[in-house]
């Protein structure tokens, strides 16, 4: 068996496309303010990507630059003033932020309506409830992409490996609310290789490099790889050893170009649905 590669580029694309013409339907540009504190590399190329990827979108979209040396006062008083400005309906900050900052208080300190990454604690409660909220871009674009692969998920076992507040618990909700029946496991769960064969949908949010191989695979199963590590040689890869989980799987996404490309692409998505929802 050679598993069919579900190819995030393209679905990306067309995502794109339809927001673009989403954006250019309002009677105003939607506004995304990204916020990057520092000058981690990864960050700033990541940033520059979600910069152009939501001008040609047509969305109206500054990034703050901040030194390194910002501190928590400070960054928390940018903030407010974004919250307090008509002309920004998304704010982003870009993550990690420098050690001295409490990372956790400045996403609380957005305004949840404005919450494009989708990690406020009450956009959170929204999701683990079923109300609609602005969804973490990750595991949304994940769930488009089982939708673009017409994975069945009502009443499917599917295992989400991770359990992250950004990746793992949102993407178990959005799952349970598609009617699977959802396994969260870690790093601690017994017998893990056991538990992944178990799975008709496999969905990897570890961060740790090829970790899961083919024998942890049920043969046909979607496997949904989210993880992306850099090798010592430079290599990209993801959470899946790719050639011998692809030769079990019936449907895998690759490492670059699978699960990447959407999470910018959901970004999108959600700076139009906040601008829509606050502009009424």
């Amino acid at each position: 068996m050679t598993a069919r590669i579900i190819d995030g580029k393209t679905v990306a694309a067309a995502l794109r496309t339809q927001v673009a013409a989403r954006v250019s339907a309002l009677p105003f540009r939607p506004g995304l303010t990204v916020v990057m504190v520092g000058d981690d590399r990864a960050s700033l190329t990541y940033v520059r990507s979600k910069d152009k990827a939501a001008a040609e979108a047509g969305i109206d979209v500054h990034t703050l630059r901040l030194p390194a040396e910002t501190s928590q006062k400070d960054l928390t008083a940018r903030i407010a003033a974004l919250n307090a400005d008509p002309a920004v309906d998304g704010i982003l900050v870009q993550l990690p932020l420098p050690a001295h900052i409490d990372s956790i208080a400045i996403v609380e300190a957005i305004d949840p309506a404005k919450d494009v990454d989708g990690f406020h604690p009450v956009n959170a409660g929204r999701l683990a409830s079923g109300r609609a909220t602005l969804v973490p871009c990750t595991p949304l674009g994940v769930m488009k992409l089982l939708a673009h692969a017409n994975v069945p998920l009502d009443g499917a076992r599917a295992l989400v490996l991770g359990r992250s507040a950004i990746v793992g618990r949102p993407m178990a909700a959005l799952l349970l609310a598609a009617n699977a029946t959802v396994t969260l496991a870690h790093s601690r769960t017994r017998d893990l290789p056991g538990e992944c064969r178990r799975a008709e949908v496999l969905i990897l949010a570890t961060g740790r490099a090829e970790m899961v191989t083919g024998d942890w695979i049920r043969p046909g199963a979607t496997l949904i790889d989210v993880g992306i590590n850099r090798r010592a040689e430079g290599r990209l890869v993801g959470d899946a050893a790719y050639d011998s989980c692809a030769a079990i799987a019936g449907a895998i996404t690759p490492v670059p170009g699978g699960v990447g490309p959407m999470t910018i692409a959901c970004l999108l998505e959600n700076t139009v649905v906040a601008a829509e929802r606050r502009r009424g």
